[in-house]
């Protein structure tokens, strides 16, 4: 089959034109401390009046902020969420760092601009909650994990949220930054046996090793060492037609507006188009190759 040349910039073109309706897009944030809503990974999603968000931070005061801005309809929950097991919640001194495990101090300080952030201000005893078994939760199309080394706890508690989800968005560390946290590789294993496949990486993060650096305004930027990443995985592209018409339409949103994996939406629409006997994927592609 001949490549369509892929033409249109995705910001010009309305995908809902193509759907003809706005289904909204249940997203589940754990870990939902924000440095501004435009860094969120699901903003397109907000800005599209689509998103529908339940979040959980268990750091109060972050907790209380985050209510405080929500749209309506959102909430945002102080659970500690994981496996179900008690932990211990490590509050650094840049909450935006606290963790279920403990920050591994004698590697972070090899690097330029790290231990300094996660000195541990408080021990906090926690009990975990599994997504599982959070009735707030009702059906999630769209996952993501911020927690600083746990989320693999998170998706063993994750049960029918993690089923229903079509996209997982992930931080995952490719060393040991927290004590005896599971690394990408595991956390990479775990989804592929749950049905998602990779689908890319974003913000992939280092930093120089001490004593050397760039010694520029942006003096964190790695030399060759990475040390995290967000990682982005999709329900597997090879069985999309096994997934409910509705839950592909959703698929579709969310990669054209938040990743611009324009040919994987088309995908998720040739499935709907199988089973509903729709001609999306077709639309789609005429106003993505109009010059």
């Amino acid at each position: 089959m001949q490549a369509l040349i892929f033409r249109k910039s995705v910001v010009s073109v309305d995908i809902f034109k193509v759907i003809g309706k706005k289904p909204p897009v249940n997203v589940v944030d754990v870990g939902a401390m924000t440095l501004g809503a435009e860094h969120d990974a699901y903003y397109e999603l907000v800005k599209a009046r689509v998103a529908r968000v339940v979040g959980f931070e268990p750091v109060p005061e972050e907790c209380e902020r985050l209510n405080a801005i929500a749209a309506k309809g959102d909430k945002f929950l102080p659970y500690a969420i994981g496996d179900g097991s008690d932990g211990t919640l490590h509050v650094c001194n840049f909450p935006m760092n606290t963790s279920l495990y403990e920050p591994n101090l004698e590697l972070l300080d090899r690097f330029q601009n790290l231990s300094h952030m996660y000195h541990i201000e408080q021990r906090v005893p926690v009990t975990t909650r599994r997504m599982h078994d959070i009735d707030e939760i009702k059906d999630v199309d769209f996952l993501k994990l911020d927690v600083q080394g746990a989320e693999l706890d998170v998706l063993r508690g994750a049960g029918r949220c993690l089923d229903d989800a079509v996209f997982v968005h992930t931080e995952a560390e490719f060393v040991p930054m927290y004590k005896d946290q599971p690394l990408f590789a595991e956390v990479d294993q775990f989804l592929r046996q749950a049905g998602f496949q990779f689908h890319k990486f974003g913000g992939v993060a280092g930093r120089p090793f001490k004593p050397l650096g760039f010694g520029d305004d942006d003096d964190n930027r790695p030399i060759g060492q990475l040390l995290w990443s967000d990682a982005v995985y999709v329900k597997d592209f090879m069985t999309l037609e096994t997934l409910p018409a509705l839950k592909l339409l959703k698929l579709a949103i969310i990669a054209h507006l938040v990743y611009q994996s324009v040919d994987l939406a088309a995908q998720a629409f040739k499935a709907h188009d199988a089973i509903r006997g729709t001609n999306l994927m077709d639309k789609y592609c005429r106003r993505l190759t109009r010059s």
